[in-house]
């Protein structure tokens, strides 16, 4: 799957501040073809969704969108992994990067 504008756009930000060591598109759960767009995977086992097209009638936004949405979420936690979700608008105003940082930091 080709990377989205805004997943680059995050992907730079994360650089940018030095938060290296992630891997894109990560296939987190085994036998199953959800990929998760960021992962820190050890020791943060954290999973990050950038989600685009929440507001303009994308897949995000739609019933079976989010249903599934909701279905990898839910088999990430079951899986031991913690899951961060943003949108164009938190990854543009910086909320995405800021939150991602406070998470890996360990802070609340």
């Amino acid at each position: 799957e080709v990377s989205s504008a805004l997943e680059n756009l995050f992907a730079m930000q994360l650089d940018s501040a030095g938060l290296t060591g992630y891997v894109r598109e990560y296939q987190a759960i085994p036998g199953r073809k959800f990929r998760f767009d960021f992962a820190f995977i050890e020791p943060h086992r954290l999973l990050i969704e950038i989600n685009g097209g929440t507001y303009n009638g994308g897949a995000h936004g739609r019933g079976v969108g989010i249903n599934r949405d909701y279905e990898k979420g839910n088999l990430a936690v079951q899986h031991g992994f913690r899951l961060l979700q943003f949108d164009t608008k938190m990854v543009k105003s910086g909320v995405g990067l800021e939150t991602t940082e406070r998470v890996l930091r360990g802070e609340k």
